[in-house]
């Protein structure tokens, strides 16, 4: 059951940012003026959002990231261009929450500190843990998932690969990214499953 408390809007955003972690870094969809890696605490990367439409059906659900809780999160910070805020918002919204009584994220405004050291707040969309979409699977059922599942916009592989290479692109390691998005690629089992695996994305 989703949290009562009810979820920002829209037009309850006043920021002029929005943090991205996931596929949001290769495939913004929206007019920006600038983008600055940024750094979010208190919050990391994972792959814990079951995917019945971009990249997964409802027989076949994919996998795709999330903010979760804990730790630290290294993405890109982008400001709307001037003119194009609002409407920008409104198409993120409908992008990452496309059914309010199933949605999955928590749209967030969020404290992100970019490269220069400027603090700037952003709209971020958090894991909604109380989703019946929201994952903690190890990282064996990822790799599988991600290379069987596929979707509308395309297979589940290549939503990882593609926001792996864009972090690199962008000199950002996410070792626990890395691993599962060339795994997903290849055919093996996982190896060392059972070990953790210390996230510093």
């Amino acid at each position: 059951m989703l949290a009562s408390v009810p979820p920002l809007r829209p037009e309850d955003i006043r920021t002029d940012w929005v943090f991205a972690y996931g596929s949001l870094i290769w495939n913004p969809g929206f007019d920006y003026c600038r983008a600055e890696l940024a750094r979010l605490h208190g919050y990391h990367r994972a792959f814990c959002i079951g995917s019945t439409r971009y990249r997964g059906t409802p027989d076949r659900p994919g996998v795709v990231l999330g903010l979760d809780r804990g730790g630290a999160c290294i993405g890109l910070a982008y400001q709307f261009s001037r003119g194009s805020r609002e409407a920008s918002i409104e198409a993120l919204f409908t992008r990452e929450i496309p059914n309010w009584a199933e949605r999955v994220y928590r749209p967030s405004v969020v404290q992100v500190r970019l490269a220069d050291g400027q603090t700037v707040a952003a709209l971020a969309f958090i894991a909604e843990r109380q989703s019946r979409w929201y994952r903690r699977l190890p990282d064996a059922e990822i790799l599988k998932t991600l290379r069987e599942a596929q979707g509308q916009r395309g297979p589940n592989r290549d939503y990882a690969i593609n926001t792996w290479q864009a972090l690199c692109d962008r000199g950002v390691r996410d070792p626990k990214l890395e691993r599962l998005a060339r795994l997903a690629g290849e055919t093996e089992p996982l190896p060392g499953d059972s070990a953790p695996i210390a996230h510093t994305g």
